[in-house]
């Protein structure tokens, strides 16, 4: 949301109209790892079986984005990103998806399976591989060498050298960090140990040889699912999504401003702040001398996201406060200028209007026992095509201040309306102040 919720992941599908942007000193050979000319070993040994995925508008046939994906049966399944192939689920109407394999041959592709909360998906190619991975678990030494197959910016296939940094520890959903130039494009596509094993499968970037990874078990368990007697695809993809989506939500929301919640004090003000582990917080202030008043914000945000489309997100979660005070305007003007800032800020949030519906808000005062109140409002939009979801902003302005005011927003997207009730309520309960 620092952003504003234009989503765009790094490693992500390449669109047809191009991509924002996304070698150091590689590691020294380490044991069990490739000897000097490993990499070409790798890519001969492997290449063919990664596959370029194009997604294209059906009414002109025109390219719309792509992504890479790779061979894990014999019968011609293919492992990529959900956010690779999130236009067919959105619109399936309208997109259709091909496998371009290594031999340059056009294969058709048909959606199996969809695991929202990993970013993952699974696909059958319309004809068999010659060669194929097979998905099983292997767990590497940090500093271990990686090689990152797929097809970056629609250039042809490629291999990036990195190192396996082990596990991020704070995230909504289990990453590998990768040390290894991921690009747009490569989503999807396998990361895999001097052997051949897959690690794990591309799908994110930070820049600067900063890049992330879905560890392969959570492809295994969602190849295994499609394996499992009775599986049928569903009929809905879009609503398949959503049920995932709610489903996992109830896992995250339930951490967020959980007794004992962490606070920082501003000023008189006792507020929240990391209500999660996987939230990272920072500050700043503008003590501009030339304006009569100063402002102190206190900022929180998830790092990560669960992808549904290029506007819309789940698990995005923004927590900022804003502590105002001046000692030279008097009570009106300064009210004034208080009640203006609680007013005036907009939605931080995306979204068009066959996918969302406007705003919808409610305003009321919550009395905080003998710590004051609070003048909130609740405003809420729902998500059209995902039944269930909706974006929700909350903000708070304590009432009764003297020459120092709160402002403060919660801002959740792509949560059950339950949820961000019971959320909002933790969130105000865990604001205070002196009088």
């Amino acid at each position: 949301m620092r952003a504003r919720m234009r989503l765009a992941c790094a490693g992500c599908a390449v669109a047809a109209f191009g991509w924002a942007p996304m070698g150091a000193f590689g590691p020294m050979p380490l044991r069990g790892q490739a000897r000097p000319g490993g990499t070409p070993s790798v890519f001969r040994q492997f290449g063919e079986r990664v596959v370029k995925i194009e997604i294209s508008e059906s009414g002109s046939a025109a390219k719309a984005s792509l992504g890479s994906g790779f061979f894990v049966s014999a019968g011609g399944d293919v492992i990529t990103n959900y956010h690779v192939v999130a236009q067919i689920v959105h619109d399936p109407d309208r997109y259709r998806a091909r496998i371009i394999n290594a031999a340059g041959d056009t294969l058709g592709a048909t959606l199996l399976a969809i695991d929202v909360v990993h970013d993952l998906a699974l696909v059958r190619s319309s004809a068999p591989p010659s060669a194929w991975f097979t998905l099983r678990a292997a767990t590497p030494d940090q500093g271990d060498r990686l090689f990152s197959l797929g097809h970056p910016r629609d250039l042809g296939l490629s291999i990036v050298e990195g190192t396996y940094n082990g596990l991020l520890r704070h995230t909504l959903y289990p990453k590998i960090h990768f040390t290894g130039s991921l690009n747009p494009g490569m989503s999807g596509g396998p990361a895999l140990s001097a052997s051949g094993d897959v690690i794990g499968i591309n799908v994110s970037t930070e820049g600067n040889q900063v890049s992330f990874l879905v560890p392969a078990d959570q492809a295994l368990a969602l190849l295994d699912r499609t394996r499992a007697a009775g599986f049928q695809p569903p009929t809905n993809f879009l609503d398949e999504a959503a049920r995932q989506i709610l489903a996992y939500q109830d896992i995250y929301l339930d951490r967020v401003f959980r007794t004992p919640v962490p606070t920082v004090t501003i000023g008189r003000f006792t507020l929240p702040t990391e209500p999660a582990p996987f939230f990272k917080c920072w500050a700043d202030a503008d003590r501009n001398p030339e304006q009569p008043y100063e402002t102190v914000s206190h900022q929180c945000s998830t790092d990560d996201y669960l992808y549904l489309s290029e506007d819309q997100a789940s698990g995005l979660i923004e927590l900022t406060h804003q502590v105002l005070t001046s000692s030279q305007l008097n009570r009106f003007r300064f009210y004034a200028l208080y009640s203006n800032e609680f007013s005036s800020g907009d939605s931080p949030m995306w979204g068009d209007e066959e996918d969302v519906t406007s705003f919808r808000c409610v305003t009321r005062n919550v009395r905080r026992g003998v710590k004051g109140t609070l003048r909130t409002a609740f405003c809420a939009r729902r998500y059209r095509r995902m039944p269930g979801l909706y974006d929700v902003v909350v903000r708070a302005a304590a009432l009764a201040t003297r020459n120092d005011g709160l402002v403060t927003t919660l801002t959740l997207a792509g949560v059950s309306y339950e949820n961000a009730e019971r959320v909002a309520r933790r969130f105000l309960e865990s604001i205070s102040w002196t009088e």
